[in-house]
């Protein structure tokens, strides 16, 4: 069974009070829902989002007898806006997101997320739709395949890994977890003397690209923000590298920074919302921890504070902000205010 990672350093920085509006937009078994349910009390509530309808199974059986009113919705932690919107969560007082693979879903080889027991080339978390690993494996090319091992999985060696991925695919198509780690495995040497399987880079490149991960991430940490009520914190645990720097960027990019003037002076600079880190270093996972669940030994906990309207006029009166206009980073609107 799934067990929640860091619920007492969750339930510390979200700062959950009696009486609070709650988002958890990665649910999974509802181990950290029901702590911050509790919490809350019962005047509390909380939107639970999973796109995982067995884990929304999962979840409304571990909740059904815990104080505070819940509603559950099956979706991606990407659409938060419209789900609060539509089930009146709007100006919540925290969100939290606990990013990756549950071990429910690795533990099932008929969902295909892992190379430890064979079964259909599939990782998608929600099951009843988009494209599967299969297919992504069986129709991009060596480019494609190497780009994306490398880009998603940080492969060093993606492109020897493509090109036996299509060499073997010529003999028949690749549908199964076990053939495609055996494939990995052979063109890597088997990397003697490491602790993970050749295969963990691929696989985890493969499941974030099926399932949009980073995308998604974005998506839900720029919306997030903007669903928070001033004083509301957005707590997200990662467990890949690529996923917390994508957090720690957000997440410094809105806390801003002071420039210096060449006339003399400062400005602030930064995206809006504007933010206040609560976690300057990521929090990780004691030992004690680790030892009764070895999956909190990647965790890493960020957390941010949206600030009170009379904090952001002090620092949209300094300088120059960012406004996100589509909820991604790339595209940004420049405005440039009378400086003070």
């Amino acid at each position: 069974m799934h067990v929640s990672v860091m619920v007492a350093e969750v339930l510390e920085l979200l700062a959950v009070r009696p009486g609070g509006r709650y988002v958890d937009g990665t649910l999974g078994g509802g181990g950290h829902a029901a702590e911050i349910l509790a919490r809350a009390g019962a005047e509390g509530s909380l939107l639970g989002i999973d796109r995982d309808p067995e884990a929304l199974e999962r979840a409304a059986a571990r909740l059904s007898g815990v104080t505070g009113r819940h509603v559950l919705a099956h979706g991606d932690h990407g659409e938060v806006a419209r789900l609060a919107r539509e089930h009146g969560f709007g100006d919540v007082d925290g969100i939290l997101l606990d990013l990756g693979v549950s071990s429910d879903q690795i533990d099932t080889p008929g969902r295909g997320f892992s190379f430890q027991a064979d079964g259909p080339l599939d990782m998608r978390m929600d099951p009843t739709a988009g494209v599967t690993a299969a297919h992504l494996v069986a129709t991009l090319d060596v480019s494609g395949l190497a780009g994306l091992f490398r880009r998603l999985g940080e492969e060093p060696q993606a492109l020897r890994v493509a090109k036996a991925v299509v060499r073997a695919r010529e003999a028949g198509a690749i549908v199964t977890t076990g053939r495609l780690a055996e494939i990995v495995s052979a063109a890597l040497g088997g990397r003697r003397g490491s602790g993970k399987h050749p295969a963990t880079r691929v696989f985890q490149a493969l499941r974030m690209a099926v399932n949009r991960e980073l995308e998604e991430l974005e998506q839900a940490l720029e919306d997030g923000l903007r669903l928070l009520a001033p004083d509301g914190r957005l707590v997200v645990i990662t467990f890949e590298s690529l996923t917390d720097r994508i957090v720690k960027q957000r997440f410094v990019a809105h806390a801003g920074r002071q420039v210096s003037l060449q006339q003399g002076g400062a400005r602030w600079e930064g995206d809006l919302p504007a933010v206040e880190l609560l976690t300057r270093r990521p929090r990780t996972a004691g030992d004690d921890e680790v030892s009764r669940n070895p999956r909190a030994r990647s965790a890493n906990v960020r957390a941010v504070r949206r600030l009170r309207p009379e904090e952001e006029a002090n620092v949209k009166g300094s300088g120059v902000f960012r406004c996100q206009v589509s909820g991604v980073r790339k595209n940004h609107t420049m405005l440039r205010l009378p400086e003070t």
